[in-house]
């Protein structure tokens, strides 16, 4: 496994994407379009997005269908020079089982830009894919290891931050209940008094290298049983290349009542587990972009061979103009042990308002 990790990350110095601290659906520019990045008046924008899909599925039998893989909208603002405010809807039936919820909602005083408080639900501050908002992902799905060790990704609590998209070094640190949005039966209460710490930091080394790494400690269901995560992250930027790398380890308990990342469907998880991603794009121009991307998952480290698996991503990024976006993915997945017929080819349009 250690070669795997190696490899994957030797690849990437190879080869040669800004990093992303988004705590919601949006990455992290100004409520309003002020130079400075701070407003002087108060200010409110509504925004969103909708991505209906079209998946297929190469399995015996085989399965097609359309869906929506988000439909969000929210309002962020400025109350004054010191305090803004972000919450977004997630209404999408595939998303949230029919009923519309409340994803993101979440005061920011935002007066020293190194100081940052934010207080509500959010993205746990966490991995860099997870980071990256979700009309901005690459690819149609974030990595497996993203989805199922990242979870709950979205958590009620207090964050400290500092740093921008203009800045060399950022950083997020979280207190969080640890048990997601809507806990276990819908309770939205936490379930146990402890809570857990999550943070993550990055450091642009030159213009075209940034390099970061996250960590969580908690305890997802009771306060005697803890969980430890860390996580790696690698992104480069040579001409029209972009590459970006991520390993996670996590051992300990976790919460089974969390749902995986973006409606993804949770894994029986043992002591140990760990994986990885190597994504590579080339803009050929503003409009076109092919992409690769490489992973594995590992759900338990102490068995060998069962619930270990691998994918290859490969598709392209068409950009209509720059509030619509067409994805194309074919998904390659492939087993250690016996062959199963279970490729996916997935195709989503992206219109942002």
């Amino acid at each position: 496994m250690r070669t795997k990790i190696i490899i994957l990350f030797a690849l990437i110095f190879a080869l040669n994407f800004n990093t992303s601290f988004a705590q919601g659906c949006e990455d992290d520019a100004a409520p309003t379009g002020a130079v400075s990045g701070v407003p002087s008046t108060s200010s409110m924008t509504i925004f969103g997005y909708i991505q209906p899909q079209y998946n297929t599925y190469f399995t015996d039998p085989g399965e097609n269908t359309f869906n929506f893989k988000r439909a969000r909208f929210g309002v962020r603002g400025r109350v004054n020079r010191s305090f803004s405010y972000y919450f977004v809807m997630e209404t999408s039936a595939f998303m949230s089982g029919g009923d519309a919820y409340l994803l993101d909602a979440f005061v920011t005083y935002d007066k020293n830009e190194w100081a940052k408080i934010s207080l509500g639900s959010f993205k746990q501050p966490f991995g860099l894919e997870v980071a990256t908002a979700c009309h901005s992902l690459t690819t149609i799905d974030r990595a497996i290891v993203s989805d199922q060790l990242v979870a709950p990704q979205r958590d009620y609590g207090l964050m400290l931050l500092g740093g921008s998209s203009k800045t060399k070094f950022r950083y997020s640190v979280a207190i969080m209940n640890g048990f997601g949005l809507r806990g276990d039966s819908n309770s939205y209460k936490d379930n146990n008094t402890k809570k857990d710490i999550i943070g993550r930091a990055s450091y642009k080394l030159f213009d075209f290298m940034t390099l970061g790494g996250s960590f969580r400690y908690g305890y997802p269901n009771n306060n005697d049983k803890d969980r430890t995560t860390y996580g790696g992250e690698i992104v480069l930027n040579y001409g029209g290349f972009k590459v970006q790398g991520e390993y996670i380890y996590d051992e300990g308990d976790y919460n089974r009542a969390a749902e995986g990342g973006c409606g993804s469907v949770p894994l029986e998880l043992g002591e140990k587990r760990e994986g990885a991603y190597f994504m590579a794009t080339y803009d050929v121009n503003e409009k076109f972009q092919p992409v690769f991307k490489y992973e594995y998952f590992d759900q338990d480290l102490d068995i060998k061979k069962i619930g270990y698996q691998e994918m290859m991503t490969i598709g392209a990024n068409y950009f209509i103009n720059k509030n619509t976006r067409l994805q194309v993915n074919y998904q390659n997945k492939i087993e250690t042990g016996l062959s199963v017929d279970n490729d996916a080819l997935l195709m989503q349009l992206q219109v942002k308002f």
